[in-house]
């Protein structure tokens, strides 16, 4: 409905939610890796394209209470990874829930040298009184917000100080003005948002468009800049995507390429197992 109200006003959407406040808007590309010769590699291949910002996963399934080598393995990756790229790109950490509070203050501490952009989801984000107690643990500014839903979700995160950066997505989080009142909320305790957006570039041309026009933006999640799915995709520009000026999100489909990609409903859930058997959280 904004891309439809922005191109029957010929504006852009950013244009109907106050305006810009921006000239460009930061991404950060995805990395990784299975050895830290691999993770090197591939954050300075990254870093070479032009990215300044970068996330990474650099443990798998860990326990409740586990080893000082799943520890060290981990260090050793982002280590890697900041040796290969310097001081001067910055690099998150998803840890997609999958730490315990007690390994997480763990891990957070011994990946603290080597200076985090941010630890995303170190535990899961459902007890906030624990994500504000791995906090207060850290200097590692924390991230979380993918599986939390409208303002409210958000409401008690900030709060309790759990994290100072906000990942809403805007296809889960209630839209584009929904997220713009969370941000809004998220300014007044100082808090940075930074959108969750795993998906495609239609949702991706929503959060440049929200990116935009909020004071306290940081950085944009993307995994695809449209190439195959639209008749102009974005560019990345020394790490950032200049904001289109074209009327609505500013993307035109392109029907025929679209069509090949018709999604046939067949969905596999990513599995994690522990050494016992037990199932991990992805």
């Amino acid at each position: 409905m904004w891309d439809i109200l922005g191109k029957s006003l010929e504006v852009p959407v950013h244009q109907l939610l106050g305006g810009a406040c921006r000239d460009k808007i930061r991404i950060y590309a995805h990395v990784g890796g299975r050895t830290p010769e691999e993770c090197s590699r591939n954050a300075l291949s990254k870093a070479e394209q032009g990215f300044t910002a970068l996330k990474t996963v650099v443990f798998d399934a860990v326990r409740i209470v586990d080893t000082l080598s799943v520890v060290n393995r981990a260090v050793e990756k982002f280590r890697a990874m900041r040796d290969a790229v310097g001081p001067d790109v910055d690099i998150g950490i998803d840890c997609h829930g999958r730490l315990s509070p007690a390994m997480a203050v763990r891990m957070a501490k011994a990946l603290e040298p080597y200076y985090p952009m941010f630890l995303e989801e170190p535990c899961l984000p459902e007890n906030v009184d624990t994500m504000a107690v791995v906090a207060r643990s850290t200097s590692i500014p924390i991230a979380t917000g993918e599986r939390l839903f409208t303002k409210w979700g958000f409401r008690e995160i900030l709060e309790k100080q759990a994290a100072s950066i906000l990942q809403p997505d805007v296809c889960h989080a209630g839209g584009i003005l929904e997220c713009k009142k969370i941000a809004a909320m998220a300014e007044t305790y100082y808090a940075a948002i930074a959108p969750h957006n795993p998906l495609g570039p239609i949702a991706l041309a929503a959060c440049i468009q929200l990116d935009a026009c909020i004071p306290n933006f940081l950085i944009q999640e993307q995994v695809t800049l449209g190439e195959g799915y639209l008749v102009k995709p974005f560019t990345v520009e020394g790490g950032y995507i200049i904001p289109p000026k074209e009327p609505g999100l500013g993307i035109e489909l392109d029907d025929e390429l679209v069509k090949e990609k018709i999604y046939d409903g067949g969905w596999e859930t990513p599995r994690l197992y522990h050494e016992d058997g037990s199932v991990a959280d992805w």
